[in-house]
């Protein structure tokens, strides 16, 4: 745990996208600390998000690993990220539906311009674990982290960012769909 918490080494989104990855490709959990944070009422400097790779699933095994994850994270879209979805809903990004309708990104001016503010704020460490979904429970109940809302309804943040959320959703619900 402490070495989410504090430590030895954060890593950018330039260093986490170089080939070969410095990200392992195996199991495990990992930890989001912003030099600059997403929300005012939040502090800087700090874990404030935790995830894991691969997530538990009943049905079938998961291809994802903490390489796949991270590197999505930094560079993919809000779709796929719950992590890019709440960021740039605290960054008052306008979420839209894109393709079919079904999908909910920021558009590719607002996922560019996420990417950037990860690219500058954001910084991720790992930790290598065999059955993530057990250490992410485990931190969520132990910690403080105010971006994760699975798993967290008691935390303070998490009225505020689930209807942050919610809102978007709906807003991008009204709006004509973007390609």
């Amino acid at each position: 745990m402490s070495d989410l918490l504090e430590p030895a080494r954060l890593w950018s989104a330039a260093e986490v996208l170089t080939r070969p990855s410095p990200v392992p490709a195996v199991p495990g959990v990992y930890g989001w600390h912003f030099e600059q944070s997403p929300d005012p009422r939040l502090s800087s400097g700090q874990l404030l998000y935790v995830g894991i790779a691969p997530r538990r699933m009943a049905t079938r095994a998961s291809r994802q690993n903490l390489r796949t994850r991270v590197r999505y994270h930094f560079r993919g879209n809000a779709e796929g990220s719950t992590l890019r979805l709440t960021l740039g809903c605290l960054l008052g990004l306008e979420l839209r539906r894109v393709g079919s309708g079904k999908r909910l990104t920021f558009g590719q001016t607002g996922e560019k311009e996420l990417t950037a503010w990860m690219a500058e704020h954001a910084r991720v460490c790992w930790l290598a674990h065999p059955e993530p979904w057990i250490a992410e429970s485990e931190l969520i109940t132990q910690l403080d982290l105010p971006l994760n809302l699975d798993q967290n309804r008691n935390h303070v943040f998490h009225q505020h960012l689930s209807a942050l959320r919610a809102s978007a959703r709906a807003r991008a619900r009204e709006l004509p769909i973007t390609h």
